[in-house]
């Protein structure tokens, strides 16, 4: 009791330290008029050369939602701005994931962890990986991956925190990955029968494994729970230099009436700040 009391006050203390600087930075960002039917956010990883506070404060000011693929001790610097942390990464490798049992314990003790930390800090997901096969069959992999989160899926539901397994290609960027497609994830999902266990459909990566976007996402829509952008080929801007058309991705996302975050995965190779306008723009339907 003592423990929790001085946990208690030290949160209350940060809280009514900090609640004046947050409202102090969000105010002063002119934030450009978005029509909000799609919530965007943008990966932290492809601006690394940019600082995570110019950056936050950059997209306030497009009008962004938030910002994806966070850790905890990042989580600050966003919600400074008015933004959203919109997917927590800590839990898991891509390599290493939860189709082997050996990994349950380590990675199970991660997850806790983090649900703990996403509730209080309102993240609304979390990232996790199958891993790789490591000639593991597929079958057995779900097997392992079923029997994990058939585990951790009560404080996943309790929490309201969905926990999200990305597909990943296998084909250019991450060789040997068993969740490489949007059959063997929604099977996954089917078994596992939670409503907080669901799929990051990655936008670019199943482009490269399987195409047929737009009905694959019309038909599996209840199981997808985040999106990631990516032009293809080479993973840069979603303009006409790519072959995937972002405006009639949007409208086929929209019209299933997903409610979730729709976060930019692409590496600029023009102005970064300018090229995630224009793809925010371009996806603003």
């Amino acid at each position: 009791m003592i423990k929790s009391k001085a946990m208690t006050r030290r949160k209350f203390a940060t809280t009514s330290v900090a609640a004046p600087a947050v409202l102090s930075a969000a105010s002063t960002v002119a934030k450009k008029a978005r029509k909000g039917n799609l919530k965007q956010s943008v990966c932290r990883w492809c601006y690394k050369n940019i600082p995570l506070e110019d950056l936050a404060r950059e997209a306030a000011r497009m009008g962004l939602s938030g910002i994806d693929l966070l850790t905890p001790d990042e989580w600050p610097v966003v919600r400074k701005y008015g933004l959203t942390p919109t997917m927590a990464s800590g839990v898991s490798t891509i390599p290493n994931g939860i189709n082997r049992l050996e990994n349950h314990e380590l990675i199970g003790g991660q997850l806790r962890e983090m649900y703990r930390k996403a509730k209080a800090a309102g993240v609304p997901n979390i990232i996790i990986f199958s891993g790789n096969r490591k000639g593991m069959s597929d079958a057995e992999g779900m097997d392992n991956c079923v029997t994990f989160l058939d585990r951790m899926k009560a404080e996943a539901e309790d929490l309201g925190i969905n926990v999200c397994m990305e597909l990943l290609n296998s084909k250019v960027d991450h060789a040997d990955y068993m969740c490489d497609n949007s059959k063997w994830g929604v099977e996954m999902c089917k078994r596992v029968n939670s409503p907080r266990v669901k799929l990051l459909y990655d936008i670019y990566h199943m482009q490269i494994m399987e195409g047929d976007v737009i009905h694959t996402i019309r038909e599996n829509r209840q199981y997808y729970a985040h999106f990631h952008t990516g032009g293809v080929p080479g993973r840069n801007e979603i303009d006409t230099t790519q072959e995937l058309y972002y405006p009639a991705i949007v409208k086929g996302i929209l019209e299933t009436g997903f409610q979730g975050y729709f976060a930019h995965e692409f590496i600029p190779k023009r102005a970064p700040l300018a090229s995630l306008e224009e793809a925010t723009t371009l996806c603003d339907l």
